[in-house]
């Protein structure tokens, strides 16, 4: 291992919540309670590292608001995986500029994975002066100490430190509802796919410790969270980091044993990483959700080997097959990236061909978007927009029929559902395999297990009624 696993003291936490009180007395003493908003792009990990910007300003003593004009601190968490992504963070900090100028007092800050890059941070620097605070994801745990440097000291903090990435234990959470949570069980990423920047914003691999990871999980369960998704740049590799000989499907395992009605999701598996333990304990547990979310990004040996995936073809269907040996009825998704720089027509096709072979339930589909920073940035990239958007509409056409086909049959099933929410006076909730499914019914409901049939199915979504 090149490097060091780094864990928060606790003297440098007790400081944080020092600092949080201090803030706290501070917004305490004005005529008004002052309001935050934390706005998030990307992932599930940004989503739970928002969580923590919501604890913590709860801490000090704000309220929460979904309005920018009236908010008092506004907190941007980025994410650096697509340009677009990027471009819309650009675009939503330069309209702050009008909401600062009307309250001349707000405070903004850009953090996450996009804020981490120093070209990034340079270019807010210099053209977004409204921004009062720049961190990367190492820098979170720090965020109430740069709030108060702003507040107390004025001028402006830029924290994007390279970094290796930390575990900070213990930093409060304010989650959106009280029916999903997300659970993270260990940071960073040790691929390095020659398209992704992600290793290089969020650093290597750190698994949390097995007894910290259960005891969030006792308190989620206990706290009365229905749907708990375990998260990670590759859930896969947890533990390998701390040599005591606990990997993921341990940690399922675990988890799974809490009393309790519950289910237990993950995010992100790499194939490269997925055992046969991992199917056999999803298999033995009725809590597990018979989902996997298994990224191939293309159906070709040759681009996966330029991707630096750690896999092929052959290996990825084999992984296919072993799966539904144990769960026939498991859900599949994944990830595919269309136009990867050399990616020729019959690349391409072992796409299509791989997509028709497997029959996934819903794909993520994604054009290839360049990283500078990245190996793939420098590779030929010969294929016209045109010739991308054209394979792209096409898989999009393929998979929209299969995902028709696969929900088509689930009428006249009854399915277990978890009630989640509502959208336009209809019910929301989730199978097992995490397939959407509106429905009628009293939103006293949600929170709550339910037996459903489903009545009919779109390419998107299915919907039934209650039995």
């Amino acid at each position: 291992m090149s490097y060091q696993r780094t864990v928060i003291s606790e003297k440098e936490l007790e400081e944080q919540k020092r600092i949080m009180a201090e803030v706290a007395e501070r917004n305490a003493s004005l005529p008004e309670k002052p309001l935050a908003l934390v706005d998030t792009y990307g992932c599930q990990q940004n989503e739970a590292d928002s969580e923590k910007l919501r604890g913590m300003l709860l801490e000090m003593g704000y309220g929460l608001t979904q309005d920018e004009a009236e908010a008092d601190v506004i907190v941007m968490n980025t994410c650096a995986v697509r340009e677009h992504a990027e471009q819309r963070v650009y675009g939503n900090v330069g309209a702050l500029t009008h909401t600062k100028k009307a309250k001349p007092t707000q405070k903004i800050a850009v953090c996450g994975c996009m804020a981490q890059q120093k070209s990034v941070a340079d270019r807010l620097k210099a053209s977004y002066r409204h921004v009062d605070m720049v961190f990367g994801p190492h820098a979170l745990w720090r965020f109430p100490e740069f709030l108060r440097k702003v507040l107390f000291e004025g001028g402006r903090v830029f924290e994007i430190t390279p970094s290796d990435g930390a575990i900070a234990e213990g930093i409060p959470a304010s989650r959106d509802g009280r029916v999903k949570a997300w659970l993270s069980v260990m940071y960073g990423c040790n691929n390095f796919c020659t398209y992704c920047i992600v290793p290089y914003v969020r650093g290597r691999e750190r698994s949390r410790l097995p007894e910290d990871i259960i005891k969030e999980a006792h308190g989620l369960i206990d706290a009365g969270y229905k749907d708990i998704t375990l998260l990670g740049q590759n859930v896969n590799s947890y533990g390998r980091d701390l040599g005591l000989g606990v990997d993921f499907s341990d940690i399922l395992s675990e988890i799974s044993a809490i009393p309790g009605d519950f289910r237990l999701r993950f995010m992100t598996s790499h194939p490269k990483d997925a055992t046969e333990k991992l199917f056999r304990t999803m298999a033995g547990s009725d809590k597990i959700a018979k989902h996997i979310h298994l990224p191939f990004q293309s159906g070709s040996s040759r681009v996966l080997k330029a991707m630096n995936r750690s896999y092929d073809r052959e290996r990825y269907l084999s992984l296919v097959k072993l799966a539904r040996d144990y769960m026939p009825d498991i859900v599949l998704t994944s990830d595919v990236i269309v136009g990867f720089p050399g990616e020729t027509e019959e690349d391409f096709l072992e796409t299509m061909s791989l997509v028709e072979s497997v029959r996934f339930d819903a794909l993520f589909t994604f054009i290839y978007s360049k990283r500078p920073g990245t190996p793939a940035a420098s590779y030929p990239d010969p294929a016209t927009r045109e010739e991308k958007q054209d394979r792209f509409d096409r898989l999009i056409a393929l998979q929209n029929s299969v995902s028709e086909e696969k929900h088509k049959a689930y009428i006249g099933k009854t399915e277990r559902v978890l009630i989640d929410g509502e959208d336009n006076g209809l019910l929301t909730s989730r199978t097992d395999g995490g397939r959407l499914v509106r429905l009628e019914g009293d939103n006293s409901l949600i929170g709550s297990f339910r037996n459903v049939r489903i009545t009919g199915s779109n390419t998107w979504a299915l919907s039934g009624e209650l039995i």
